[in-house]
């Protein structure tokens, strides 16, 4: 993405989310928070194009394309799933997902922050015949709740934290520095 592309969009998501770095070099790290808010039509989108500005700004260019997926399917499950708790919900409002990023020179980790306290769950699949699993594989996930099972296969390790005040942010973990002997098959 270039400086240009990078600037439109900084200046598009300022129209309806706020981010924030911290650019201080001594901190050995890039942070970066993200906020937007669930019921505009761009959101999901949005989010994908700032991981990948982000992360080739940070000169982290080999989990573009994974993180930028981790996050789609993240911030899609809020949109789409997530509930605000009685405590959080205000009237009117609308429904409000930050995403963090926290890189060190060995990972990468994202999280996406909801107000609706339930933990997510993995769906149980149906049961077929262990003939079909290796050609149909894809025919025994269930119609919903695949994202979680994306990131899960994309990240070295994906678990939720409970909010201090409700709500929930669920984070996934990528290795930077080459490694990938604890990722899955």
């Amino acid at each position: 993405m270039d400086a240009k592309r990078t600037e439109h969009l900084a200046k598009e998501l300022d129209a309806f989310a706020h981010w924030y770095v911290a650019p201080d070099p001594s901190l050995a790290g890039h942070f970066l928070t993200l906020t937007l808010f669930a019921e505009f039509p761009d959101t999901v989108r949005v989010a994908r194009d700032m991981t990948a500005a982000f992360l080739r700004g940070a000169g982290v260019h080999d989990v573009v394309d994974d993180a930028r997926l981790a996050v789609s399917e993240l911030v899609g499950n809020v949109i789409n799933h997530a509930v605000p708790d009685r405590c959080l919900a205000l009237p009117g409002s609308a429904r409000r997902v930050d995403v963090t990023f926290k890189m060190w020179p060995k990972w990468l980790f994202i999280g996406v922050a909801d107000e609706d306290s339930t933990p997510p769950v993995l769906p149980i699949g149906e049961a077929f015949s262990p003939g079909l699993m290796g050609e149909l594989s894809e025919a025994v996930l269930p119609d919903t709740g695949r994202g979680l099972l994306i990131v899960q296969r994309l990240a070295v390790a994906v678990w939720w934290t409970p909010g201090d005040r409700g709500g929930k942010t669920v984070w996934c973990r990528f290795d930077l520095d080459g490694k990938t002997e604890d990722r899955p098959d």
